[in-house]
């Protein structure tokens, strides 16, 4: 009679399979409106603050308040990230520092304005694409985006 081959535990196949997988991918949530001023911002940010209060760690990566006083109250408690000062043919331009966040880690990140087309030595050429490494690298991110700015 042959013995029986061992069969392998499952439960230590599935923990080497969650070891060798790759790092888990963020989550994007996209505040969407017809048009400027219909408070897309106004809604991440009390999406942000609802998080915040439930012990989510938010960072405020970038945020546009465009003088509203009711958006800006919305700031209050939470983390904003300074931006980095970018030369930019004798003008000095704020842009997201990227490499602050990151190293920050916070769970979320709110990103105002995902079609801004940031300064020519930022990191990205756009926004989507520095909200795309931040999802990639595992962090969760809310952005907000007009219709006009997407094509078909």
């Amino acid at each position: 009679m042959t013995p029986e081959p061992q069969r392998p535990n499952p439960d230590a196949l599935l923990a080497a399979l969650k070891d060798s997988a790759p790092s888990a991918r963020g989550r994007l949530k996209v505040f969407l409106g017809m048009c400027p001023g219909v408070g897309k911002t106004f809604a991440m940010l009390s999406e942000g603050q609802k998080a915040a209060q439930a012990g989510v760690d938010v960072v405020v990566g970038v945020v546009e308040t465009h003088g509203r006083e009711d958006t800006a109250a919305l700031l209050t408690g939470l983390e904003l990230t300074p931006r980095r000062a970018v030369e930019h043919r004798g003008t000095s331009l704020d842009e997201m520092d990227m490499d602050a966040i990151i190293a920050r880690r916070p769970t979320l990140i709110l990103v105002d304005e995902l079609a801004h087309t940031n300064a020519p030595c930022s990191r990205h050429p756009k926004r989507y694409q520095d909200v795309l490494e931040l999802v990639e690298s595992g962090f969760q991110v809310f952005t907000t985006v007009n219709v006009q700015h997407l094509e078909s």
